[in-house]
């Protein structure tokens, strides 16, 4: 008599199958959400970097660093500006890299280059996956310091601001910037935050591309604002409005500008390595049509991570802003001297 062999039958079989798929099924998103809260962490570590580099900047010259500081003033084609960034590189223990620098040139002439291509991992966020730098050449951040709010209302009221001599603008709210004129309150009053990297080659994105946040997005029928208008609130209001109404097939006006140089920054472009407080985190970054210029552009704070953006502050602190956040609360953060009330639960 044969002896009968035993193995799986074919039901059993598909049965182990869809039970080990339901594991992986579960176990994925755990995985993914373990491995974002690691860059997340990584994130919230190099805006506290950046900040004390900051404020060691402060301890040293007594402002905080300005957006665009004027270099090399009589060069043939006119003065350079170099980025706020490249002037804290010595509180992020780059002082090698700082010594490289030749601040009575342009900063992409050949001598500046070992500064110019030298990628610091402190100015990346790692949830921003982007490995092509959005020049194609220069060291590129994932990081913006806060210009302030909405031109409407008041021009460059944020902490990292240019300087009055550095181009056309020479109103108030020009820097460099004390502590002391930060009246709300450094532990209410943003330094820097967040900004996913731009695209090289500038290619052409739809707003509803998952790729979206790296670009900006003309809103057609408003002209640039004057600072300081009589209605500047509702103007403001009104040029969000139509950004947010943009429908998702428009095309992008620009994806090249965000992070493309962090030792570079022209004064009249707000989007390189600095974001404004107009729109709320995450959402489209606008500008004026016919404007091309970023200086006027609601380039706002974004990125990866669900639900919200890190935001460092004044006082060195970095917390988690929601996407939820109320645009009065917002546009209050942005402003160093606006005389907002804002309480820690707002946001």
């Amino acid at each position: 008599m044969a002896k009968s062999r035993r193995a799986f039958t074919l039901i059993e079989l598909l049965v182990v199958i869809a039970i080990i798929a339901v594991l992986i099924a579960l176990l994925l998103p755990a995985v993914q959400s373990a491995r974002e809260a690691a860059r997340r962490a990584q994130c919230v570590n190099n805006m506290k970097q950046i900040g004390l580099a900051v404020h060691n900047y402060i301890s040293s010259n007594d402002v905080l660093p300005v957006m665009s500081m004027q270099n090399c003033p009589s060069c043939a084609w006119g003065p350079g500006y170099t980025g706020w960034m490249a002037s804290i590189l010595g509180g992020l223990e780059q002082g090698a890299i700082y010594n490289t620098i030749n601040f009575s040139l342009y900063m992409n002439m050949d001598a500046n280059t070992t500064a110019g291509i030298a990628q610091l991992a402190v100015f990346l966020c790692p949830s921003d996956t982007s490995t092509v730098r959005p020049s194609g050449y220069w060291a590129t951040t994932t990081y913006a310091a806060n210009l302030g709010g909405p031109p409407p209302i008041q021009f460059w009221n944020g902490v990292v601001v240019p300087t009055a001599s550095n181009f056309w603008y020479t109103g108030p709210g020009c820097g460099p910037i004390t502590i002391a004129s930060i009246t709300d309150g450094t532990s209410n009053t943003a330094l820097l935050s967040e900004h996913t990297g731009g695209l090289d080659g500038n290619p052409v994105i739809l707003l509803g591309s998952n790729q979206s946040k790296k670009g900006y997005y003309a809103v057609p029928g408003f002209s640039s604002p004057a600072p300081n208008l009589p209605n500047g609130n509702q103007v403001a209001l009104s040029f969000i409005q139509a950004c947010n109404a943009l429908p998702t097939s428009t095309p992008s006006a620009g994806t090249w500008v965000f992070g493309w140089s962090y030792t570079q920054n022209m004064p009249y472009e707000a989007a390189n390595t600095t974001y404004v407080h107009w729109n709320t985190p995450n959402k489209a970054s606008c500008n004026y049509t016919g404007e091309n210029s970023t200086m006027y552009a609601a380039a706002t704070a974004n990125s990866f991570h669900s639900g919200g953006v890190n935001m460092g502050f004044a006082d060195g602190s970095v917390r988690f802003v929601k996407d939820s956040v109320n645009m009065a609360t917002w546009w209050a953060l942005g402003s160093r001297a606006g005389g907002e009330v804002v309480s820690a639960d707002a946001y």
